[in-house]
């Protein structure tokens, strides 16, 4: 395999299905592969659904040995390998290939260690991320990133995404909060990236397969980083007469030197949308709503608190509530929370967007987004972790109706396109995928592409690991319009156009 062929649309031999069940199951357990169209029918989309496709098997493994077997199996043959967690990504990650198995980690769901005093948990990939937290708790710890499906993602896909959360401003993403990641390759092969010292020997490619989103190996144990139980926690609402302002107010907070346990931004249809589905007590005149929580010791939360109300109010906060108790804090959050299923209330269909962009451009962007809903002819509500600038516009369609859904997608296109424009980048969290394969040729060139495919040669040299995902052709880039063109010039002529 060279790089040519990596970047070319790969094409997959054929291979037999009765074969490759015949193959897996001596491998397996009965129960655990799965061929006939019912058994493999639900696993063929992740939580982006727009994008669905039937794979040859699914497999099932209960341990690292049966996810080795199968690996192997699938590089003597020559049959890609999409893994996948519990299903929740929204970039179409998870996808299958249809010339591929499709293999389900959720089997590999045991804490195979918790160490309080080393603040260290082992566990599987298939261990959901709430879980680790609830194992935790007993020893006044925590896992700190909290995708808002926490309560069902797991770890695997935490790592293959590099997931953040509403946290993550102050306690970083998955990334920050890993020491240690063991794989297989595509052949088998044990990897292990990091340790559980504070350095580990070698190179250090832990960074490198984190955010991969399974192209380069299978992820079967992860480490992660406990943190201590903050003594005390409390939420700040706060209420703008304008996204601007409340944009401002974002980076006002930031530059004052506070990093705030956590900071999100919802906009007027978003805070009533979620207002009706949780009724969380968030106002319903503010065109914006800002969330800023504090954590810590007593002392330090009540001195941040005044701080960050000096702030928002020198940017315009007309209403500013601090959470009276533990009770009132969590409403706060779960309507934060409660955005996406919100959102499906309101419309049949919706297509969440995650860029990320300056937090000083906050305001611009909404600005920009609400002249882009009128172009399209599309309600859009909009959720932010403003304090990094990760914005996640919904906007709402319904597939039933002739055009709706090309619109939406031209439209989420269009935000991703404004959000490089603006000096940010395409994702903030919930990676690349099959969506965002176009808005990476907008924010990545020739040669940095050819770059990301000589790191996928390097670990997966027939490309057999989640082909087709995350890195885009040059053909595809083309086609997706975004070659410069100087005078009656364009780049790479002989490709063809569609």
């Amino acid at each position: 395999m060279n790089p040519d062929s990596l970047r070319a649309s790969r094409e997959f031999a054929a291979v037999d299905r009765a074969l490759l069940a015949q193959r897996l199951r001596r491998a397996l357990p009965a129960d655990a592969v799965l061929v006939d169209d019912e058994s493999v029918r639900p696993y063929e989309c992740d939580g982006l659904a727009t994008y669905r496709r039937m794979p040859l098997a699914v497999v099932l493994p209960q341990d690292e040995a049966q996810v080795q077997a199968v690996l192997r199996i699938c590089a003597e043959l020559g049959v890609p390998v999409v893994a996948r967690g519990a299903g929740t990504g929204l970039s179409g990650g998870a996808m299958p290939h249809a010339q591929g198995v499709l293999m389900s980690l959720a089997r590999l769901n045991r804490i195979v260690s918790l160490d309080p005093l080393a603040r260290l948990a082992v566990v599987q990939p298939g261990v959901r991320n709430l879980s680790i937290s609830e194992a935790a708790k007993p020893h006044g710890l925590y896992y700190a990133p909290d995708p808002s499906s926490q309560i069902a993602c797991t770890i695997g896909g935490n790592v293959a995404e590099n997931a953040g959360g509403v946290h993550c401003l102050k306690y970083g993403l998955t990334l920050h909060n890993v020491m240690r990641v063991r794989a297989l390759s595509i052949d088998g092969e044990v990897l292990e990236f990091g340790s559980h010292a504070l350095d580990s020997p070698g190179l250090d490619l832990l960074a490198l397969v984190i955010g991969s989103e399974g192209m380069l190996a299978v992820v079967t144990e992860v480490t992660v980083r406990l943190l201590p139980l903050p003594q005390t926690a409390r939420c700040v609402l706060a209420s703008f007469g304008s996204v601007v302002r409340a944009g401002e107010a974002v980076a006002g907070v930031i530059s004052a030197g506070i990093i705030p346990a956590g900071m999100e931004m919802m906009d007027k249809a978003a805070t009533a949308a979620v207002e009706e589905f949780v009724h969380a007590g968030y106002p319903l005149d503010a065109e914006a709503i800002l969330l800023v929580e504090s954590d810590g010791t007593p002392e330090a939360v009540e001195d941040e608190i005044a701080q960050i109300r000096q702030v928002l109010q020198a940017h315009g906060a007309h209403d500013i509530r601090v959470s009276r108790d533990e009770a009132e804090r969590l409403r706060f959050w779960a309507g934060r929370k409660a955005a996406f299923p919100a959102a499906g209330r309101l419309a049949a269909d919706y297509y969440c967007m995650d860029g990320t962009i300056p937090r000083k451009r906050l305001g611009e962007m909404l600005e920009s987004i609400a002249l882009m809903a009128q172009r399209y002819g599309l309600r859009c509500l909009n959720v932010f972790h403003a304090g990094d600038g990760n914005l996640h516009p919904l906007i709402l369609f319904d597939a039933s109706q002739p055009g709706e859904q090309g619109r939406a997608e031209e439209f989420g296109e269009a935000i991703l396109r404004h959000s490089v424009e603006l000096g940010g980048t395409v994702s903030g969290e919930h990676g690349v995928g099959v969506e965002k394969l176009g808005a990476m040729c907008a924010q990545f060139n020739e040669a940095e592409l050819e770059s990301f495919f000589r790191v996928k040669l390097a670990f997966d040299g027939q490309g057999l690991l989640n082909p087709g995902k995350a890195i885009p052709t040059l053909n595809r880039c083309a086609e997706y319009g975004m070659q410069h063109v100087r005078g009656d010039a364009v780049t790479h002529p002989g490709l063809p156009r569609f």
